[in-house]
């Protein structure tokens, strides 16, 4: 009769033998970095719930290429240069989300309102990247929200980036509720909206997604001018009315041109 801790673990290993081999790989490295010292197969085995067999076996084929190697003081294995080379690279991959906000931060220094690093999704304008004001008084859009094509600054940037044929057929594709008091629901009226935007070359959102709220968007640009994401700022009126936050269009653009260079050099 199987005890409850050894049924316990043969569940374990049961669910594990149907892990594709390529994850257990995986799984064994990552508790190699988690620990931080070489490990025996009995440790990994422990802790995984891998058989020591197959444990052998993938820490073979894991020194094999050159990922793994025996440690010289003792029976366990440890990450191979090749291994901790790779996590560099991955972590160094992640600096340009570093960078990329650090120039938020700088734009957010100046305009003294919430900045917001914005790209289009099916269901709208994603908010990726944000820094909020450091005002008591403040609209909260958290990242991940999305909002509509129609009525949002960094939206209609997006928009007006397309050549008019695309730009007029997506238009025409969109319904257009009203959100705000100021909201554009009249696809002639929003084609003519964005045609200034594409002149001008930022949009605004004068209580259009919400009542109260004031915005400006600039595109952000490849260095052939194609549009890669928006760059806003956004606060309430009682703050900052439309003419000010037009008047700090100098400085998302600047920001623009810092987050162009982030995303296709890596370069601030």
């Amino acid at each position: 009769m199987t005890s409850p801790q050894g049924g316990a673990s043969e569940i374990l290993t049961d669910r594990q033998s149907r892990i594709p081999t390529n994850l257990r790989l995986l799984q064994i490295i990552e508790h190699l970095g988690n620990r931080g010292r070489a490990m025996t197969a009995s440790e990994i085995s422990r802790e995984t719930g891998l058989p020591k067999p197959t444990i052998h076996r993938l820490c073979k084929t894991l020194e094999q290429e050159g990922y793994a190697e025996r440690d010289r003081v003792g029976s366990g294995i440890k990450p191979s240069r090749r291994l901790r080379a790779m996590s560099s690279e991955i972590l160094f991959g992640s600096w340009d989300h570093i960078a990329r906000h650090q120039v938020l931060v700088r734009v957010a220094a100046s305009v003294r309102e919430t900045v917001n690093f914005v790209v289009p999704e099916e269901s709208g304008m994603r908010y990726v990247d944000r820094v909020e004001t450091d005002w008591p008084y403040r609209v909260q859009l958290p990242v991940g929200t999305n909002v509509p094509f129609h009525c949002s600054a960094s939206a209609k940037v997006y928009v007006a980036s397309l050549p008019m044929p695309e730009r007029r057929l997506f238009v025409r594709s969109l319904q257009l509720p009203k959100f705000a008091v100021n909201t554009i629901t009249s696809h002639e009226e929003l084609l003519e909206d964005l045609r200034k935007v594409r002149k001008r070359g930022y949009a605004v959102d004068n209580e259009e997604f919400l009542d109260g709220l004031n915005a400006v968007a600039v595109p952000i640009e490849d260095s052939s001018g194609r549009y890669l994401a928006s760059l806003a700022f956004h606060g309430p009126k009682q703050r900052i009315s439309v003419d000010e936050a037009v008047s700090k269009v100098g400085i998302l653009l600047e920001g623009a041109r810092a987050l162009r260079d982030v995303i296709l050099h890596g370069s601030g």
